[in-house]
């Protein structure tokens, strides 16, 4: 790392730098990244509504929604948005908030099938995430199943983690 990007990190936060991510902040990632995906999909219902009041003014009511359409709408709107986060530059929204990124185990960023993967078992299996508060890694079990991991890294780009190889370019 260079004066200028080091820089960027408070001191306080400097020796956290690389390290693994504790049940807190990744809970705290997670939950903020619920909440944009829920954000997004009201947004979708409130556009589809709006665009049937305009076109059919007379006959309008509000569609009733269901519970079941409600759950399938989020878990297919969170594994899409975590793949994509994931798969382009390593981190979501709520990832990049608490300075994490997910990463393989040569530290760097992970590819599309095991991005798409890991959503859905993030998705799937959410209470997996409590295995990091007591594993020795802080690994949750979607980590130690697709051998990522999810690191401290508030630089713009992965940064490479002590006695870890060099990174390569990242491209976001």
């Amino acid at each position: 790392m260079n004066h200028a990007q080091l820089s960027l990190v408070p001191l306080a936060a400097r020796p956290y730098q690389g390290t693994a991510a504790g049940i807190v902040t990744r809970l705290a990632a997670s939950t903020l990244d619920a909440l944009v995906v829920g954000t997004a999909l009201v947004g979708v219902y409130v556009g589809y509504v709006g665009l049937r009041f305009v076109f059919a003014p007379r006959d309008f009511r509000v569609p009733a929604l269901s519970v079941e359409l409600v759950v399938v709408a989020f878990f297919a709107g969170l594994v899409l948005y975590l793949t994509a986060a994931w798969w382009i530059s390593g981190r979501t929204l709520g990832d990049r908030v608490m300075g994490i990124r997910v990463v393989t185990g040569m530290r760097a960023r992970i590819q599309l099938a095991r991005a798409f993967v890991r959503a859905l078992l993030c998705a799937a299996f959410p209470i997996g995430l409590l295995w990091c508060a007591v594993n020795r890694e802080r690994r949750a079990l979607h980590d130690l199943a697709l051998r990522t991991s999810v690191v401290y890294d508030w630089l713009p780009r992965p940064a490479a983690v002590r006695g870890s190889p060099k990174q390569g370019p990242d491209h976001s």
